[in-house]
């Protein structure tokens, strides 16, 4: 059994609107049939010389305007990516005809996924989901269960007093809610936005104690046998309560207020040897439960022989949910900054009920929206303010990326092991070139394949003018390398560059969101954990594409190929998908643009956010209960 893929990720658009709601009925009619720009059609292969001139990202190396000669493969009449579209907009629509629109199918569709009555308070819940103009898909809170199910493992009162004694607490008591820090410390920012949420729900929610991981890095990692019996003890146990045995009223958490001296055994040791933590929480078949972290990393940077099979289709990413499972992936070991040297580590191998933002597939946090789609000030920096971006066709025909080299420590023994550094020389023009004419010392952090053993088939490649074309579209650059130890001038001010990255790499200029917003195409990685910028990115007018190991809250609500164009962890296939659409198919690229950003603003907004971490508590306050295996909401079949 693979608890990692307990729900897979094959969701996808055609929302009736309520009669009377004109904004839903016009968001769910541009969605659905997409901008006015795809249904004309468009077949723009002139990209080469349309570019507007363009840099490498990297201050150096020199600029070349496009339309420079530069070889264009003719327009493929099929190509695979033509289908995985087509595919996943099929899987959405089919999706979307499952959409409850009253309590009583929200129910009906509960039981029949769930195997359960819903817990009480399912009812004031949908009342409200339905006034907020939620759209209600049962497969969209498949993550509440894979989260929740293994602690139907654990005896109700053991969930109460853990959760009672971590160090960050959101206290439900009587309908108040407010934070508890241990030794009366200061409240972190992310839990203030948090509390703010909880309290949206009073008086509606029972009481409870919420733990929460304030921390980029997630935290709770326990070993895969550990959970899958926990799991088979939730299955085992899987029944619809008859209705004359079912009770509505939770039994609080009186009787742990005194609880003391539980330790989880936090683990605060070696960041370089994270990967062991993973390997133990890895399904014994899997091939990333068959390797240790490594050892040195003063070695070349491990590359898998191709695509992973897993969960791709002719090289392209397929299955998104699979693509986060660092299990299926042993050689991100090498190749990613969590498992190099993250900035920091708490980690317990004991099931503690905590919540979190994202965690790694193998973790076991019970995932809520992040702080920073919360906050005001957060929404703000992370999208720029108002701005959304203008109209396609007046986008630049480019990659546009500015960041820090967060997700590791940038040590020099270690850097050519983080994944953002990977994408920075990826993404360099220059470098690309002196890869292409024999200099593998130019990139220690990636590998180019042969022109006769490229699963990808590049047609800049084959010519031996990949990293000019490259060059051509790429605005992507560090504004700070975040070096470690830090560097600094004469005055004593930390420095922005970093000596042993100074022969690969120099930082450039921030640009802000709203200038982001200028170019069609918006790559999102991961940071220290997931990405804050996702959220914005979708909301915006450009096409998002997006890699990560950090799955979060929202993932079941959004289809890859339909509403972002998903990427390896590798960025093997990134300039495949860049030839792909800068090659002819500008029209698609459109259309998964606007209808991700209408889609968006439909499923993600606060509104949702409150509604999905609602029915979270529900759940969570009846699997700590003593009574759990009756509460029930019955009433509507009752009636």
């Amino acid at each position: 059994m693979n608890r990692i893929l307990l729900f897979s990720k094959t969701l996808t658009l055609a929302v009736p609107p309520k009669p009377g709601r004109i904004l839903p009925a016009l968001l769910i009619f541009f969605a659905l049939f997409g901008s006015l720009t795809y249904l004309i059609g468009t077949d723009d292969t002139s990209f080469l010389t349309s570019l507007q001139p363009g840099g490498n990202g990297w201050g150096r190396g020199g600029t070349k305007n496009a339309g420079n000669g530069l070889p264009q493969r003719p327009k493929l009449p099929h190509h695979p990516i033509d289908d995985l579209i087509s595919d996943a907009r099929l899987q959405f629509n089919q999706l979307m005809g499952k959409r409850s629109q009253s309590v009583e199918q929200a129910a009906h569709r509960y039981r029949e996924r769930r195997g359960r009555h819903p817990p009480p308070g399912f009812d004031k819940w949908f009342e409200v989901a339905r006034k907020k103009n939620c759209v209600i898909v049962e497969e969209f809170f498949d993550r509440i269960y894979h989260d929740i199910n293994p602690f139907w493992g654990l005896e109700p009162r053991t969930i109460r007093s853990r959760a009672h004694q971590q160090e960050h607490v959101i206290s439900v008591r009587n309908g108040k809610v407010k934070a508890v820090v241990d030794g009366g410390g200061e409240v972190p920012f992310r839990m203030k936005q948090w509390v703010d949420l909880v309290k949206k729900m009073m008086p509606y929610l029972p009481d409870l104690d919420m733990a929460v991981n304030f921390m980029d890095e997630s935290r709770v990692m326990v070993p895969w046998d550990t959970i899958a019996e926990y799991v088979a003890a939730e299955e085992r146990n899987r029944t619809l309560v008859p209705i004359g045995a079912a009770t509505t009223k939770y039994g609080g958490v009186a009787d742990i207020e005194s609880d003391k001296g539980y330790d989880p055994d936090w683990q605060h040791g070696d960041t370089h040897r994270f990967w062991d933590y993973v390997r133990d929480a890895c399904p014994p078949d899997s091939p990333g439960s068959k390797v240790s972290s490594l050892s040195n990393f003063n070695t070349t940077v491990e590359f898998p022989d191709g695509p992973n099979q897993e969960y791709t289709y002719k090289g392209f990413v397929k299955n998104f949910t699979a693509s986060e499972d660092v299990c299926l992936q042993p050689h991100l070991r090498s190749m990613h900054g969590t498992f190099i040297e993250a900035i920091s580590m708490s980690t317990t191998r004991e099931l503690v009920p905590m919540f979190g933002e994202s965690k790694l597939t193998t973790n076991n946090e019970m995932l809520i929206p992040s702080a920073m789609y919360l906050a005001e000030r957060s929404r703000k920096e992370y999208s720029g303010g108002g701005a959304r971006g203008g109209p396609w066709a007046k986008k630049k025909d480019g990659v546009m990326w500015r960041g820090s080299a967060s997700g590791a420590r940038n040590r020099e023994e270690t850097w050519r092991h983080n994944h953002r550094h990977r994408f920075i020389q990826m993404m360099n023009g220059t470098t690309v070139a002196a890869v292409e004419a024999g200099d593998r010392s130019a990139a220690p952090t990636f590998q180019l394949a042969s022109p006769d053993n490229d699963p990808y088939n590049l047609f800049a490649l084959r010519a031996g003018k990949l990293g000019e074309w490259v060059k051509s579209w790429s605005q992507v650059g560090f504004n700070d390398l975040l070096c470690f130890p830090s560097e600094l001038n004469r005055k004593g001010k930390v420095l922005k560059t970093c000596k042993h990255n100074d022969a690969y790499m120099s930082p450039v200029p921030v640009m802000t969101f709203r200038r982001m917003y200028g170019y069609k195409y918006l790559p999102d990685i991961d940071g220290n954990s997931f990405s804050g910028r996702y959220r914005a990115f979708l909301m915006s007018s450009s096409l998002p594409l997006k890699s990560t190991i950090y799955p979060e809250w929202h993932d079941a609500r959004l289809m890859p190929w339909v509403h972002f164009v998903p990427f390896d962890n590798t960025y093997m296939d990134f300039y495949g998908l860049m030839e792909y659409f800068l090659g002819g198919h500008d029209a698609e690229a459109e259309r998964i643009a606007t209808d991700g950003q209408v889609w968006s603003q439909a499923v993600l907004r606060p509104d949702d956010m409150l509604v999905y971490t609602w029915r979270l508590l529900l759940e969570y306050a009846r699997v700590m209960d003593d009574n759990r295996d009756t509460l029930a909401y019955v009433e509507d079949l009752a009636r």
